[in-house]
């Protein structure tokens, strides 16, 4: 059985110590090398920042991921390559209510009515 497909079927059984293991990975295992095939670095800030769009994430949580994104070289243009990739996804409502925090969170000015910004 490849490595991973043996992670898919531990975590599709709740195996906790896999589970902590990917969600918090620590010397003694390292879900990249356990999957044989690691992203880039780019690539794993670019597929972040995708699941925290799918999910709705809060503004403060978008900054950190385009902040990181950033430190990495990825640009303004790239990170909205990203919300406009998902969008197909995670549906027009995900990115209506996304595309103001993500704005926030490069530090462009939004102002909308009836929006907190949170």
């Amino acid at each position: 059985m490849s490595e991973a497909r043996d992670l898919l079927l531990r975590l599709a059984a709740h195996d906790e110590p896999s589970l902590r293991a990917v969600l918090a990975p620590t010397p003694e295992f390292d879900a990249e090398s356990e999957l044989g095939r690691p992203l880039d670095r780019r690539t794993r800030v670019l597929v972040r920042l995708a699941a925290l769009l799918a999910v709705g994430a809060s503004t403060t949580s978008l900054r950190w991921a385009t902040e990181l994104a950033s430190a990495v070289g990825v640009d303004d243009d790239a990170v909205m390559g990203v919300l406009v990739s998902a969008a197909g996804a995670v549906g027009a409502a995900r990115v209506v209510s996304s595309a103001p925090r993500l704005a926030l969170a490069l530090g462009f000015d939004v102002e909308l009515e009836r929006w907190d910004g949170s």
